[in-house]
């Protein structure tokens, strides 16, 4: 897969590596984006917060690419400026824009209902789960993992495929909707980074499905 006039795109250099250094690589991933970032869940809640967040442009802005109809709607507009040329690969990019951070967001939802983690301001800055019984189905409330967060960098690692020489501009973006969600105190720092890190994973893995099955 390639942009219009770059190299093609390749996998991180770490999946073709031996079982150990994957390992480690996996162990390593799983500290820094969930077992740390728990430690500091409390503090973090504590001392970053901004009231009224969503009141400023900015703010907003990171928000909505968290919005899965964001990225819907991209993939429509995308489609719609690549049919011209070659109308398979324009379908397929598109599809893969769609569809990378549409699986973000489903999984998040399940997640939320499998570990059923409440919001952070329903117990004061401390955890607190949802009995089963307990609007068994719904997820309004609950926040681990941050979707918002994993819809962007679901549609981010999408974006970092399809035009690489931008990749940091995607997942800084990306960054910036997790960091909202914190400051906003909708999340735990933890629902942020897990929903990164799980975000990333998700888009990668469409980003295979897609390449076994004719590439970008």
């Amino acid at each position: 897969m390639d942009d219009a006039a770059g190299p093609a795109v390749r996998a991180p250099r770490i999946w073709h590596a031996g079982l150990m250094t994957r390992t480690a690589w996996l162990v390593g991933f799983v500290l820094v984006f969930a077992g740390l970032p728990m430690l500091a869940d409390k503090w973090v809640y504590d001392h970053f917060y901004r009231a009224n967040l969503y009141d400023q442009d900015w703010a907003r802005f990171l928000r909505v690419l968290g919005f899965l109809p964001t990225w819907i709607i991209a993939a429509l507009a995308m489609w719609l400026e690549l049919r011209e040329g070659d109308r398979d690969r324009a379908k397929r990019r598109a599809w893969y824009l769609a569809l990378a951070p549409t699986a973000a967001g489903l999984g998040a939802e399940i997640l939320k209902l499998l570990l059923r983690r409440e919001r952070p301001e329903a117990n004061g800055g401390l955890y607190g789960f949802r009995l089963w019984s307990d609007q068994t189905f719904s997820t309004a409330g609950l926040a681990f993992p941050s979707s918002h967060t994993m819809v962007a960098f679901g549609a981010a690692t999408a974006l970092a495929r399809l035009y690489p020489r931008a990749n940091w501009v995607w997942y800084a973006l990306a960054t910036g909707c997790g960091v909202t969600r914190v400051l906003s105190r909708a999340h735990f720092l933890s629902d942020a980074m897990r929903g990164a890190l799980m975000g990333w994973c998700i888009g990668w893995g469409v980003f295979f499905v897609f390449r076994k099955r004719g590439g970008m």
